[in-house]
């Protein structure tokens, strides 16, 4: 029986164990030597009561060990000639019953050693597809704050991609999108003149001779990309509204540091216009046919 069809093609065993519930598969060892990723799963087989039986081309700790320890070495050897024929396929018998006898013994470490490699595998597979490494490395000083932050928790994804990002307004956007779960979001930028302070403006220079102690202004300006983030939802006005503007505070900061250079800026605008509240003025209003003048 071949791999049903629902499988991809030289699917890894390993992996179809990590979507199968436990004893939902039976997995036998049909020993080939070919690669591992070249053909794992021969053949499936399912059973009358809903499991699959696998069949993978692995090999088993019996290929690997010496062949004396399960045969003799000199089986085929000085067979007699007036029965050659018939005493070697005896003795070829023999020698495929030891085998099956000994891929028998070795059945429970193979599967052992398969479930294991089963396990570190998935405990492997988040770092692997998230890039959880690369991010501790280029976060690794962020604040617990930061950490507790859930929008900046949606950028840490976003960190090992951080120097193709930064700057792109596209790609800031539609990172932004994804953090806010809004596609209606959108963001423009501008040239603006900002106003620089430098709180320590004083420097010591020197010449060909002392001068002294110099001073220099202390303000100066210069112009400077900000980018606008227009965002409102329903859900951030109530108890929460104070807290939730903090937390796009601190993913500001974050954005600045991570994703845009020190010639841009960013700021968020969370405001929503509704229409104004009518007491009374001089035009009768009828909503459904009723009269809501107060």
């Amino acid at each position: 029986m071949q791999a049903p069809q629902f499988l991809p093609e030289d699917i890894n065993v390993e992996i179809l164990l990590s979507y199968l519930k436990e004893g939902q598969c039976k997995v036998t060892l049909n020993g080939l030597h070919k690669r591992n990723s070249y053909n794992d799963i021969i053949e499936t087989e399912e059973l009358t009561d809903g499991s699959m039986v696998v069949s993978v081309g692995r090999l088993s700790l019996y290929n690997s060990l010496p062949e004396y320890m399960f045969h003799p070495v000199d089986r085929f050897d000085n067979l007699p000639k007036y029965e050659e024929k018939e005493r070697f396929q005896e003795e070829l018998d023999k020698q495929q019953e030891e085998i099956k006898n000994a891929f028998g013994f070795f059945a429970p470490i193979d599967l052992l050693l398969l479930k294991l490699r089963a396990d570190v595998r998935s405990k492997l597979q988040p770092f692997c597809s998230d890039d959880i490494i690369m991010q501790q490395i280029i976060g690794d000083e962020l604040t617990p704050e930061q950490r507790a932050n859930r929008f900046i928790r949606q950028l840490l994804s976003f960190l090992p991609q951080c120097k193709y990002i930064r700057g792109n307004h596209t790609l800031i956007t539609l990172m932004l999108r994804k953090v806010f779960m809004e596609e209606g979001l959108f963001m423009e930028s501008e040239q603006k003149k900002r106003t620089f302070t430098d709180a320590s403006p004083r420097y010591e220079q020197q010449l060909d001779m002392e001068l002294g102690e110099g001073y220099v202004g202390n303000i100066y300006d210069d112009m400077l990309t900000v980018y606008t983030v227009y965002y409102w939802s329903d859900d951030v006005c109530g108890n929460e509204f104070l807290k939730f503007i903090d937390e796009v505070e601190q993913l500001r900061f974050f954005i600045k540091d991570y994703f845009l250079s020190v010639e841009e800026d960013i700021r968020f605008n969370i405001t929503h216009d509704d229409p104004p509240l009518r007491l009374s003025d001089e035009v009768f209003y009828n909503y459904l046919n009723y009269n809501t003048n107060i």
